[in-house]
């Protein structure tokens, strides 16, 4: 069995996360993340104050590289996904970029501008 992450890599996480969403998800007001195990569930909070579950990261050793499952709704569960970069893991961010991008109406996720219009 995978080891809990430790306090230093959830600080870590919390922090690239939180950047990444005030850089480029405005429409995000807030990021949640809860654990277990080697498991990051992440959500979104708007500011309706809806709750949107987007992804799950688990933790293989790296604070750099993560494996990703997207949540899908239609079985409110996550499933192991690829990342748009064609590969099972990636960074925090890449995974916060095609979840939110899925969820946000912004599929392409974006590149170099915040999004304006969702």
């Amino acid at each position: 069995m995978a080891a809990a992450i430790t306090d230093n890599t959830k600080h870590a996480l919390r922090h690239r996360l939180d950047t990444r969403r005030r850089d480029r998800w405005p429409a995000l007001t807030k990021i949640t993340i809860r654990y277990r195990g080697p498991f990051a569930y992440i959500a979104g909070i708007t500011s309706d104050d809806d709750t949107l579950p987007l992804f799950r990261l688990r933790h293989v050793g790296s604070q750099n590289q993560w494996a990703f499952a997207l949540y899908l709704a239609s079985k409110d569960g996550y499933e192991n996904s690829l990342l748009p970069t064609g590969h099972p893991t990636g960074t925090p961010e890449e995974a916060l970029d095609c979840a939110a991008g899925l969820y946000l109406n912004h599929p392409t996720g974006p590149t170099t501008d915040t999004p304006t219009n969702f």
